[in-house]
């Protein structure tokens, strides 16, 4: 188990620019299964989460090859169904929660697919009832083995467009009923979509592939189903929620970071729920510049009341970003309430924080009181665990500001999202050692 050594207390200058989208990446990805024709796929980050996917799309039959280090062709031209009958696929898919998005393109393809249950972070509960009842409803059927293993099947030989209402706005739930959509006979409408720049993206890319898809980037999508699709060229968004964390960053440590190629009309209200912390930052051109700041103030309700900072669907505030928001708080002038209501157990390691010697009081498993300390004391390093992606990348933001030394345990989760972020933080000025 690989582990970080970080020397905090050190201000951080200079430029960095975000890697490729990964909750993109893993819809993008599984989407070349629809089409025998060339997918080339550009800025693609290098990170556990896409590398196994991409592993598994190559043993499942796919061609690929890179043409630069974030740029792949894939080629679905002969998948092997058969593999997934295989103890390897089912230890690959297992691994990774993005694997649950091949089942629309090899229904829509091949009528028939099958998946353990995926792996993932351990947030809390995580159902694929959407996933399910939307593909049965394009008139798949659906057998349970067990309560982890999953087999589908298209009894009548293809599926058939229908119109559904999503009981909710899934991201993935969308992307895996939208990709089984555009091949499936008739019209389908989806209700209570998801409509995520991700997805948005998923969605022009189908369409240039030859999909009719009407209602992009709104919470009604309707797909007009076609015999085939070709081939096409994409290239994936900067990550939003690095681009999160890279503020969030900046702030807590006092640096002076510029943030480069941003697409920030993409970033719906990410920039404006950290200027609420009292974060400045400023746009020039695609790139965000965060000065160097002493102190941030939280700000409050126009009444004067404690500022609450909530997740909900896009263009809501996005919930992997609360772990940031809620760290950097600790260092606030003011009081914020975090409200994680969409998984129960994200807000689980505000003990690590605590123990640096943060204020926090964690109301349940869903709130979280957030009294700032104004760098009056410093956070204090410490030996702590990474439980999850998000969590991870909150706990290096803390260890990079705390004095003294912290070590981060299961660091592999970090790197499930973070393309070397030690290598690309070192490069501004951090001290952080692989051990």
């Amino acid at each position: 188990m690989a582990a970080f050594e970080v020397r905090g207390g050190r201000k951080l200058h200079g430029e960095i620019i975000p890697q490729g989208a990964k909750n993109e990446a893993l819809q993008i990805l599984c989407a070349v299964l629809l089409s025998p024709e060339p997918v080339t796929i550009s800025n693609v980050p290098n990170i556990r989460d896409v590398n196994k996917l991409i592993e598994l799309l190559r043993d499942l039959g796919v061609k690929v090859g890179q043409l630069a280090p974030d740029t792949y062709i894939f080629q679905a031209e002969d998948v092997r169904l058969d593999y997934l009958d295989t103890p390897e696929f089912v230890a690959q898919a297992r691994e990774l929660r993005g694997s649950v998005m091949i089942l629309g393109p090899l229904l829509a393809r091949y009528g028939r697919a099958q998946l353990p249950k995926p792996g993932g972070d351990k947030i809390g509960r995580r159902p694929l009832d959407t996933h399910f009842i939307g593909l049965e409803k394009l008139g798949a059927q659906l057998t349970l083995e067990g309560t982890d293993f999953y087999r589908l099947h298209v009894p009548k030989g293809k599926l058939h467009g229908a119109s559904m209402l999503l009981d909710e706005a899934s991201v993935t739930g969308t992307a895996n009923i939208l990709m089984a959509a555009v091949l499936a006979e008739g019209t389908t409408s989806i209700y209570n979509a998801a409509c995520e720049p991700y997805l948005q993206q998923l969605c022009r890319m189908l369409v240039r592939m030859g999909a009719k898809i009407q209602g992009i980037g709104s919470n009604l999508l309707t797909i007009e189903g076609v015999a085939n699709l070709g081939g096409t060229d994409h290239r994936m968004l900067p990550d939003m929620i690095e681009i999160g964390s890279f503020i969030g960053l900046a702030a807590m440590t006092g640096s002076e970071i510029t943030i480069k190629g941003c697409q920030i009309p993409e970033l719906g209200i990410i920039p404006d729920t950290f200027r609420k912390l009292g974060i400045e930052l400023e746009f020039r051109g695609d790139d965000i510049y965060i000065p160097a700041q002493e102190h941030y103030q939280i700000g409050t309700y126009l009444d004067g009341s404690i500022l609450t900072v909530s997740d909900h669907t896009w263009p809501g505030f996005t919930p992997d970003l609360l772990s940031i928001i809620l760290v950097v708080a600790t260092q606030a002038r003011g009081t914020v309430l975090i409200h994680q209501k969409m998984f129960e157990s994200r807000l689980f390691f505000v003990d690590k924080l605590i123990d640096m010697g943060a204020q926090i009081i964690l109301c349940d498993p869903h709130r979280a009181t957030v009294i700032g300390l104004d760098r009056h004391k410093m956070l204090n390093g410490i030996t702590m665990t990474s439980p999850d992606i998000r969590a991870g990348v909150a706990l290096l933001i803390a260890a990079l500001s705390a004095e003294g030394t912290s070590k981060i345990l299961n660091v592999e989760q970090i790197d499930r999202g973070y393309q070397n972020i030690d290598e690309r933080l070192n490069a501004l000025g951090a001290d952080i050692r692989r051990v």
